[in-house]
C-alpha cells in the first residue's frame, strides 16, 4: 500500500505547475517572430561554446562533492563519484519527483558500502558550499535590485550584513557538526575552489548566449542576478526548482539586466535545455541505482 502524499509534496506539485503556467503565459505574450529570431541569431559555435562550459560546470561540481568523500573515505574512485554526481543530475532534471538528485547520490553511495553518515554529511557540505560560493556574488544582485528600486529585494540588501552574520553562525555550527572537516579545512577550500570554477562557467555560457542575441551585460551584473535566481529556486514551492528557475531569470534579467523579455526568455529555456543536456550522462546510472533502492525500501 502506498503511503500518502505529504503535504509538502502536493505543495510543490501545484508550484511547479502554477510556475509552468506562469511562464506560458509570459511566453504568450511575447512577439514570436522575436522569439524565433533570438533563437535562430545565435551562431553554432556558441552554442557549442556555452554547452562546452555547462559540461565543465558540472565536472567542477563532481569534483566537488569528489573532494569532500574522498577525504573522509580514501578508498573511494574519482569515476565513482562523477557516476553518482551525474546520476544525481540526471534525476534532478529527468525525474521531476520527490527522488531529487541527492537521494540518488547517497542511494549509490551506500551501494558502494560507503559510510552513510558520512555521506549524508558529505552532501549537506556539499550543498553548503555551493551555497556559499552564490553567496560571493549575491551583493551585486541585491545591487540591482536597489537600483531598480524592488522592494523586497530592497530589504534583502539592506538586511545583507545581517544576512552575512547568520551565514557566519551557521558556518561555525555546521564545523562543530562535521568535525572531520573541521579539523581538516583543506577540502573545504578546495571544494569552494570548485564551486567558483562552475560558476565562472556558468555565467560565461550566459554571457555567450546574450551577447548571441546582440545583448550584452556586465560580467558581474550576469553573475549577481543569477545569485538571485539561485536563492529563490531553493524555495520549496517547485519539484526540482522547474518553472520556477525559467520564470524568475527570465523576470530578473530583463527588469535588472535591462535586455529584452524575449531575449530573457529564450536565455531561460535555453538554460534549462543546456543543463538537461549535460545530465544526460547521468542516464547510463540511474537505473540501477533506483532499482537497488527499491530493493532494500521493500
Amino acid at each position: 500500500m502506498k503511503a500518502p502524499r505529504s503535504k509538502a509534496t502536493w505543495i510543490r506539485w501545484a508550484g511547479t505547475l502554477l510556475t509552468l503556467l506562469l511562464l506560458g503565459y509570459l511566453a504568450a505574450q511575447q512577439d514570436w517572430d522575436t522569439l524565433r529570431a533570438s533563437f535562430r541569431q545565435i551562431e553554432v559555435w556558441r552554442w557549442l561554446a556555452a554547452l562546452g562550459l555547462t559540461l565543465l560546470s558540472r565536472l567542477a561540481v563532481a569534483l566537488r562533492w569528489h573532494v569532500l568523500l574522498a577525504s573522509a573515505q580514501p578508498r573511494l574512485r574519482l569515476s565513482q563519484s562523477m557516476r553518482l554526481t551525474f546520476a544525481g543530475l540526471f534525476a534532478a532534471n529527468f525525474l521531476p519527483t520527490t527522488i531529487g538528485g541527492d537521494v540518488v547520490r547517497l542511494a549509490g553511495a551506500v551501494q558502494l558500502r560507503m559510510d552513510a553518515a558520512l555521506s549524508t554529511a558529505s552532501l549537506v557540505a556539499d550543498r553548503l558550499i555551493g551555497m556559499a560560493g552564490m553567496t560571493l556574488a549575491l551583493p551585486w544582485g541585491l545591487a540591482r535590485a536597489l537600483d531598480a528600486g524592488m522592494p523586497v529585494l530592497q530589504s534583502a540588501f539592506l538586511s545583507l550584513p545581517g544576512l552575512f552574520q547568520k551565514i557566519r553562525a551557521f558556518a561555525q555550527n555546521l564545523l562543530e557538526h562535521f568535525r572531520f572537516w573541521a579539523r581538516k579545512p583543506a577540502p573545504l577550500l578546495i571544494s569552494l575552489g570548485f564551486t567558483l570554477v562552475h560558476m565562472a562557467c556558468l555565467f560565461s555560457s550566459i554571457a555567450i548566449l546574450l551577447e548571441g542575441q546582440g545583448q550584452s551585460i556586465p560580467w558581474l551584473t550576469i553573475a549577481g542576478i543569477w545569485s538571485l535566481v539561485y536563492f529563490i529556486t531553493l524555495l520549496p514551492v517547485s519539484i526540482n526548482g522547474l518553472g520556477l528557475q525559467e520564470v524568475s531569470s527570465t523576470l530578473l534579467y530583463a527588469h535588472l539586466g535591462g535586455i529584452s523579455m524575449e531575449a530573457s526568455l529564450t536565455l531561460a529555456v535555453l538554460l534549462r535545455a543546456l543543463q538537461m543536456l549535460a545530465s544526460l550522462p547521468g542516464a547510463l546510472f540511474v537505473p540501477d541505482i533506483l532499482a537497488a533502492r527499491e530493493g532494500k525500501t521493500q
